[in-house]
């Protein structure tokens, strides 16, 4: 099995030598940048598995180089690390285009775990109800092997591997409800404040997608979460 490719964007020398090594004992590839523009420069020449991503770099800062990275590849995914506490800032990086998010400081084995999720994600992206990966809604086709939610073939809209984890679990209830709980615990690994903030984002960018099909609505059943209702 070929190591799993991990770019790394963080200023801090000592934090980024100490990331490297334990990522490095469980069997990862680390490529190492100080800053945000070479770590543009280091994502076009490997193009990794995964990248982790501090927000606070020199010169180009760690929203922009996920905003650069997602104009190239709308599936690797992306962590960032972050020692802003404002939800905000963490539901800023979310919108354009992190997968996930860590906040500083943080412990070296949950990150592992967070990897070890995302890499067991795109390698087993599965749906109980169809072997074949390929869901009809609506008018929509949603491949999950793909990351793809295409409308009657002719609009293909490609998304995050956080929105297709969220449109599964909806689909797999299709009109009875996700618990939200469980579904922050599937996701994100916790339902803190930051956690539910980062769904409803979610939430909000799958509403848009579907907002042309009069048969799919994303309902929010208050306090306790949310269903996918498709209309005969």
């Amino acid at each position: 099995m070929n190591k799993i490719s991990v770019l790394l964007v963080e200023d801090e020398p000592v934090l980024a030598a100490i990331i490297k090594e334990s990522l490095e004992t469980r069997d990862f590839t680390v490529h190492i940048a100080g800053n945000g523009n070479n770590g543009w420069s280091t994502f076009k020449k490997v193009r990794p598995d995964i990248c982790i991503v501090d927000v606070m770099l020199p010169g180009k800062d760690g929203f922009s180089l996920v905003a650069d990275i997602r104009t190239v590849d709308e599936k690797v995914p992306i962590i960032f690390l972050t020692a802003r506490k404002q939800p905000e800032d963490v539901i800023h990086g979310l919108e354009i285009g992190a997968d996930d998010y860590m906040k500083k400081p943080f412990s070296m084995e949950e990150l592992v775990l967070r990897l070890m999720v995302m890499v067991r994600r795109q390698q087993q992206l599965s749906v109980r109800s169809n072997s074949s990966g390929v869901v009809r809604i609506g008018s929509f086709t949603f491949n999950i092997q793909k990351l793809e939610l295409s409308a009657d073939g002719q609009m293909v809209i490609q998304l995050s591997q956080r929105e297709a984890d969220l449109l599964r679990l909806l689909i797999e209830v299709k009109n009875e409800l996700l618990d939200r709980k469980t579904a922050l615990l599937k996701l994100w690994g916790e339902d803190d404040p930051f956690a539910a903030r980062s769904m409803d984002v979610y939430i909000t960018r799958l509403r848009k997608y579907f907002r042309e099909d009069d048969s799919i609505e994303i309902i929010n059943i208050r306090g306790k979460g949310y269903s996918l209702i498709e209309y005969a």
